[in-house]
């Protein structure tokens, strides 16, 4: 089937669109369970991180977890480490899934074409539509997080891995930037989503390929004798979040991981718009 608008956009359709695409993700009941999902995990992790305070389990636990009891900001951290995984990417496969998918297996594909905006734009409002949804699941994370901690352990000067202590104003600078860091580093996942998602009119299909490829990275990630190929792995820099606990931020560090990122939005919201502008659209 032919586009009959594919080089016609009414000035301000975009924008209608947009705030219609937005209110439908963020009033969906599935997306705001998946969100209060995803803000649970603070809130159960220190609830039983101070109960067990004064217990002889207390100051134990990998990663940043035997510091939450100290600082409360490092329930920030210690959430978003342990939801970036698997958690995360979860709600990043159900958002850019069924961003497209979503809309043809429903059948409704084709009439939000006859709204008069080019096809280019049309999946730009889902890229946006599933980027909102993500940003806003970590900004909940990490807010639920500050709180609860704030509210069970209190704030103090932040401890950084080198050993040297910042202020509670300098930490919850480095809290905003791990938390920018994070989001930022799902946004190859959103637009590999978005690619799987105009393959397909079965949502549940571009939803469990896009976490299956988190997990496929990990795994090649884990292997050392891939090792050249490891800095270009979608999930290889997730974690250099720990760069500000640092006293010293390594901006090298950093932009590795923005560059990598940028790459993978850039080869699969490319071959994404390709498929999608070019896809004989019937559903």
């Amino acid at each position: 089937m032919i586009d009959p608008f594919a080089s016609r956009s009414e000035p301000g359709a975009f924008g209608r669109m947009l705030a219609s695409e937005l209110l439908l993700v963020l009033g969906r009941r599935r997306n705001q369970l998946l969100v209060a999902l995803v803000a649970a995990v603070p809130i159960l992790l220190g609830v039983v991180l101070w109960v067990v305070n004064d217990s002889a389990y207390a100051g134990q636990g990998p990663g940043f977890i035997s510091r939450v009891s100290e600082n409360g900001l490092f329930l920030v951290i210690t959430s978003l480490f342990m939801c970036l995984p698997f958690l995360l990417p979860l709600v990043v496969s159900v958002a850019s899934g069924d961003a497209v998918a979503g809309e043809a297996g429903a059948g409704t594909l084709r009439y939000l074409l006859l709204v008069p905006v080019r096809r280019g734009q049309l999946l730009l409002v889902k890229a946006l539509g599933a980027l909102v949804q993500v940003m806003l699941a970590v900004l909940i994370l990490a807010a639920v997080a500050f709180l609860t901690g704030g509210i069970l352990f209190g704030f103090g000067d932040l401890t950084l891995l080198s050993g040297q202590s910042v202020g509670v104003g300098a930490g919850i600078g480095r809290m905003l930037g791990v938390t920018a860091y994070v989001a930022m580093s799902l946004t190859g996942l959103i637009a590999l989503g978005l690619f799987f998602s105009t393959l397909t009119e079965v949502p549940i299909g571009a939803m469990a390929a896009t976490l299956v490829a988190t997990i496929v990275s990990t795994v090649l990630d884990s292997i050392p004798q891939l090792s050249t190929i490891h800095p270009g792995l979608l999930t290889h820099h997730w974690f250099d979040f720990a760069e500000f606990l640092r006293f010293s931020v390594s901006s090298d560090v950093i932009w590795q991981g923005v560059w990598v990122q940028a790459a993978w939005v850039a080869i699969f919201g490319s071959l994404a718009w390709a498929r999608f502008t070019t896809a004989d659209i019937t559903s």
